[in-house]
């Protein structure tokens, strides 16, 4: 972002000069972000039969009080961008770890649903930054050459801490011997789910301490010393003075961005921003965080211990954490539309798939469908080959696009606009799925699968290929 909000129309390196450890490891701490952006969206896996029980709740009060961070994070997603112009990056980068910080003792010491409810919101305001922040700074730091691999730790971050949430439950759980049963200090496990997320919230307070503010907000506030002295600690002396006239030069032909510039005459908005909303729609309406939000009670409904839920949760995380690793050695190579196309086609085969398994499931004495036979596996693998489809393609090349896809004219004011979409999409289906369970599985899964062959068509008419090009070449 910039003075004036837009997001890095200059990158900071050159691809010759800065190859190196420095930006790497800065595009790390900021994308920690995103692991607490996981850990936050996940967390609640675990606890949900627990809160379901222990607040004596409905499947609709079940399933706004899952979503309601949604809310939160859609609130923070379309505000970040102001603060962060006005002061700086880092600024909501600590902002955001109190949030999480103040949601995980706030959210594990519920003392009723409407109170657990508040602090997940203040959570999702954590994760609402995050999901801007970090993929804005990273992009304003990194050389063309390797922008999507960096990008892309967003998304490796995202999913480490999905993986990590769900083994602390899974670990928490088991030395409770269950969920719902005591730990320490009088409390239950699944309240400890919640309170560990201090110890990732502190860390990235911490570490956002040892990353340099973005070079380019500096320039942008007139604090020329101090950008040329990170600069300098980044590139060596040489040639310092011509990147800040370069990014001078970028923020004098800025314009303020409003919500009016999104704006076109005929369609409502401009048909980028058409694109970029309908990314983050197809991205939320495939049901990917169906699987990490409620994996666990998705698997006791249809027959499978607590345990074993936890085991095959886990064993998800891993799959998730291994096809992102497979992105990002892509996305620069083979680009971000074939691996959309690829993974849309895995997603429809794969929850067609489950549709059918769940839909003409068995139903037992307790009138939920049980899996049997070869059933069981197959529902399993298919589970976790959705998960392979939307992992390599969808899952980080999505937040890629959409950080840079948008003209300089309009890219921060865009890019709030269609993260807010994306939150609010996620909030829709993870609201709705409770119900929808209790309706049919099979119904469920086959809406999902449908949204995933949408999706296919909308990336084949209407995304346009980013691979390798800079940020100020991108036009309406």
């Amino acid at each position: 972002m910039s003075e004036h909000g837009a997001i890095a129309e200059e990158p900071i390196f050159d691809d010759e000069e800065h190859t190196g450890r420095g930006v790497v490891r800065i595009a790390s701490v900021a994308a920690l972000g995103g692991f607490l952006f996981g850990y936050d969206s996940a967390v609640i896996n675990g606890a949900v039969s627990s809160i379901e029980s222990y607040f004596e709740v409905d499947s609709d009060a079940l399933g706004f009080a899952v979503a309601s961070a949604l809310l939160g994070a859609a609130a923070g997603a379309l505000t970040v961008r102001r603060f962060a112009d006005r002061y700086g990056r880092l600024f909501v980068m600590k902002i955001a770890a109190v949030l999480f910080l103040v949601s995980a003792f706030g959210t594990g010491l519920a003392v009723n649903l409407e109170m657990l409810i508040v602090f997940r919101i203040v959570g999702g305001l954590g994760v609402g930054i995050a999901s801007v922040i970090a993929p804005a700074y990273i992009a304003e730091v990194s050389p063309a050459r390797i922008r999507g691999r960096l990008a892309s730790l967003q998304q490796l971050a995202i999913v480490t801490g999905i993986f990590i949430s769900l083994l602390v439950d899974f670990l928490l759980a088991s030395l409770a011997g269950g969920a719902r049963e005591e730990l320490w200090l009088g409390l239950e496990a699944w309240r400890w789910m919640f309170i560990a997320m201090f110890v990732p919230a502190l860390a990235y307070g911490l570490l956002s301490l040892t990353i340099p503010e973005s070079p380019r907000f500096l320039v942008a506030t007139h604090r020329i010393p101090e950008a040329r002295k990170i600069l300098s600690a980044l590139l060596g002396e040489k040639g310092v003075d011509i990147k800040i006239n370069r990014i001078r030069e970028t923020l004098e032909n800025d314009v303020k961005p409003s919500w009016k510039d999104l704006r076109a005459p005929k369609s409502g908005l401009l048909p980028i921003v058409w694109v970029g909303l309908g990314l983050s729609v197809f991205q939320q309406f495939v049901g990917i965080n169906v699987i990490f939000y409620y994996s666990n009670v998705l698997w006791e409904a249809v027959g499978f211990s607590e345990d074993g839920s936890f085991v095959i949760t886990v064993i998800t995380a891993v799959v998730n954490i291994l096809t992102t690793l497979i992105a990002i050695a892509s996305i620069d190579k083979f680009g971000r539309k074939p691996l959309l196309l690829i993974g849309s086609a895995g997603m429809v085969v794969t929850l067609l798939t489950m549709a059918v398994i769940f839909g003409t499931a068995a139903t037992g004495a307790d009138g939920k469908p049980h899996l049997e036979g070869a059933a069981g596996p197959i529902a399993l693998v298919a589970a976790n080959l959705f998960v392979v489809a939307f992992g390599m393609s969808w899952g980080p090349v999505v937040w890629v696009l959409l950080g840079e896809s948008f003209p300089n004219r309009i890219r921060a004011a865009a890019l709030s606009f269609a993260a807010a979409g994306q939150w609010v999409a996620n909030w829709a289906i993870t609201v709705s799925f409770p119900s929808l369970k209790d309706f049919s599985l099979g119904f469920a899964y086959g809406f999902y699968g449908v949204c995933a062959a949408l999706s296919f068509v909308f990336v084949w008419k209407w995304v346009e290929e980013t691979k390798g090009k800079e940020l100020e070449d991108m036009h309406t």
